[in-house]
């Protein structure tokens, strides 16, 4: 769903990461006063993505040359946090786009990439539709993309397209009509695209994570590229952007449960303190929450460092550096979702051992703050990760840069 726009930044607006926080915080707050609301209504945030695409949030990558912001992945994971604390859904609707745009950033110059840059300073954004459920068999798409008298036509059904009910585009794994894997970028105002907000889960449940169907949807030549020609490390991306709401989740936990404590004014008869912000026990409670939040934003900092190493040496693919660096991206990706997804649930959850029985009242939602890091910690299984650390620490494996799920073959 293509969402009506305000004009876009004046070329001549102040770029960099100063000027992209004066622009996003005044935001990041009004985004903020509705998140209970919005997620207590199930309302999706379509206002609130426009607002941040209106101040620049699709460009953020983008170089100040081409009218982005130029922003590091370190400095872009600053600002993941801080919209993750106001809103955990909003990072993960951005997550797709957020890899389209690494895409286009190490991608050979020429008319593509100019192309794809203007469309994301003028403020298209672009969903994401890879996985599949069902019987499909393990490393493969039952999504094709097949030639026409009219050209190509995209025929499948995606699920978990997150971010894609929002946007202008869906970027789409697929089977090519010669059986070779491709992406395909599909423009979502066309009949032959229906997106669905089935998303089901007790968690993040704002990000338009639900069903898309296409059907003989048209697909221009230009925007269909080998899916062996993609960014090496965007696996890590996509990890360091959940790592990055969790980052937000944690603060957030912290933030609400220091506010219900200091505003509170009944206490237990057998508690520390004759009211709950001056009882030490309390205080343990939160100067733990507020710990970990603080490690789990160090611990996103230092992936994104990582990741901006693989994504200077992207031009060199295949190089020793460019090997070492993606493998590095990938271990570090793998360490931080292999401790933050634990941490951070267990911690959000200490915040009904500050508050008691009466925070466990759906009209103050408090518990969306679980609900939510449990739900960005099943994503990609932690232990799988672990174990590939582990051989990667022990006998040097490399880590596989792309996998799959589906039925295995018996």
């Amino acid at each position: 769903m293509t969402l009506s726009r305000t004009l876009p930044l004046a070329a001549s607006a102040p770029r960099g990461f100063d000027a992209a926080l004066a622009r996003l915080r005044p935001v990041f707050a009004r985004i903020a006063e509705g998140t209970s609301a919005r997620e207590r209504g199930h309302v999706l945030p379509y206002e609130q993505v426009r607002q941040l695409v209106d101040a620049g949030f699709a460009a953020l990558r983008v170089p100040v040359e081409c009218g982005g912001d130029g922003l590091s992945l370190p400095e872009l994971a600053k600002v993941l946090i801080e919209l993750a604390t106001a809103d955990s859904n909003l990072p993960q609707i951005f997550r797709g786009h957020l890899a389209i745009v690494e895409d286009r950033l190490t991608a050979v110059d020429g008319p593509d990439r100019d192309r794809w840059l203007a469309r994301f300073t003028s403020g298209e954004i672009v969903g994401n539709a890879w996985s599949e459920i069902g019987e499909g068999a393990l490393g493969t798409t039952q999504t094709t993309l097949d030639r026409t008298e009219r050209g190509w036509a995209l025929n499948g059904q995606k699920f978990y397209t997150t971010g894609s009910i929002f946007a202008d585009w869906i970027d789409v794994t697929a089977k090519r009509d010669d059986g070779v894997d491709v992406t395909a970028l599909v423009r979502t105002d066309q009949p032959g695209v229906v997106i669905s907000d089935d998303w089901d889960g007790f968690g993040q449940q704002l990000t338009g994570t639900g069903t898309t169907v296409f059907t003989s949807a048209a697909v221009d030549s230009s925007e269909v590229g080998l899916f062996s020609d993609r960014f090496r490390y965007q696996t890590a991306l996509y990890q360091l952007i959940l790592l990055a709401v969790l980052a937000g989740v944690a603060r957030a936990g912290e933030m609400d449960a220091s506010t219900e404590v200091r505003n509170r004014t009944r206490m237990y008869s057998h508690g520390s303190a004759s009211l709950a912000r001056e009882d030490p026990q309390i205080q343990q409670v939160i100067g733990e929450m507020s710990s970990v939040a603080f490690v789990a934003e160090a611990t996103v900092l230092r992936v994104a460092q990582a990741l901006q190493v693989a994504s200077d040496t992207a031009r060199d693919r295949g190089s020793a550096e460019d090997d070492a660096a993606n493998i590095a991206a990938e271990i570090a990706s793998a360490q931080g979702q292999s401790v933050l997804s634990r941490l951070v649930p267990d911690t959000v959850a200490r915040l009904f051992d500050a508050l008691g029985a009466s925070a466990l009242s759906r009209s103050r939602n408090l518990d969306r703050h679980w609900r939510n890091a449990r739900a960005v910690a099943s994503h990609n299984p932690w232990i799988y990760k672990a174990r590939i650390v582990g051989d990667w620490s022990i006998n040097f494996t490399p880590p596989p840069f792309v996998w799959q799920i589906g039925i295995a073959p018996k």
